[in-house]
């Protein structure tokens, strides 16, 4: 049976749940920024548990919030922690709230291949979707792309909210030529395509399948190097490689929840448990994005020619 946690019976019953820590079918929600990385967990932990059957629901962080607040789903992956107000009301109705970090993920901007201007500062991100800023050249005087066109993946996900939260602290996107699509993989393919856009999306939509070691991005579209520093400089300007989110040099760094109200600790719980787990936490590094908990050796090279 598809398990839920809504049933008409009391919530949470042993009686209306038949899944367990390995076993069973149950569906969960996800912020689609990240369903590259989930897909990848999901795909192991049903391979590793043969009778276990996940159905992820990737959608936008504000409707998987609700799907979780509303009991319909036990298990949400987000860019962000409850809020008080949610967790009083989780507890009303039965739940058992746990909030598990599972990693940390850059929050990317990508530009055309014809861009030539490639490295910029924070400073200049917040006045790009701020409003204060519309065309390139008034980030980069020799530029002669035209108007800035801000590209997001949905108007509700993960990334919008984050931008608002911590670039502009609190204040609305005013950019007046900001465009929300459905996917990130629908902002990869807008950047493509118009060379005065500039695209945002999580960095594990980037990384190049064909290069593991995870240091190659896609090569359609162009990845910005950012820093925190007045003017940004090929020398203080960073991109979000795992090394980078790993010593903080790369500032647009979030980090990436596993929410589980799971009181019978059945399968949602027992994902959750796997994600975290060496094995699930392994899977995150392979990906390009830097795991929560992991034995990280960082080895210094020198390169002669």
């Amino acid at each position: 049976m598809l398990s839920a946690c809504n049933d008409s019976k009391p919530k949470h019953s042993k009686y209306t749940r038949t899944d367990t820590y390995s076993a069973g079918e149950i569906s969960f929600a996800a912020d689609e920024s990240f369903s590259p990385i989930i897909n990848e967990e999901v795909k192991v932990f049903e391979a590793t548990y043969r009778e276990a059957i996940l159905h992820p629901i990737y959608t936008d962080e504000y409707a998987a919030m609700e799907m979780l607040l509303n009991d319909s789903v036990c298990l949400v992956f987000a860019s962000r922690d409850y809020t008080e107000k949610e967790l009083k009301g989780l507890k009303a109705i039965g739940g058992a709230p746990v909030s598990m970090p599972i990693g940390y993920d850059g929050l990317s901007l990508i530009v055309n291949k014809s861009n030539t201007d490639t490295c910029i500062t924070v400073n200049d991100i917040r006045r790009i979707l701020s409003g204060e800023v519309s065309k390139w050249k008034e980030v980069y005087p020799n530029s002669k792309q035209g108007d800035i066109e801000v590209v997001f993946d949905n108007k509700n996900s993960s990334t919008v909210r984050w931008c608002v939260d911590s670039i502009l602290n609190g204040k609305p996107i005013n950019s007046p030529n900001i465009y929300a699509v459905k996917t990130s993989a629908e902002v990869i393919n807008y950047v493509e395509q118009h060379a005065n856009s500039i695209g945002i999306i999580g960095s594990n939509w980037l990384n190049d399948k064909r290069d593991t070691t995870n240091v190659t991005f896609k090569k359609n579209i162009q990845v910005m190097s950012v820093s925190r520093m007045d003017t940004a400089t090929p020398m203080n300007s960073w991109k979000p490689y795992q090394y980078y989110l790993y010593n903080g040099n790369y500032p647009l760094i979030r980090t990436i929840y596993a929410l589980c109200t799971d009181p019978i600790h059945g399968l949602p719980w027992g994902f959750t448990q796997f994600v975290s787990s060496p094995k699930g936490q392994l899977i995150i590094f392979r990906s390009s994005l830097l795991p929560y908990r992991g034995d990280l050796t960082v080895r210094e090279v020198n390169v002669s020619k």
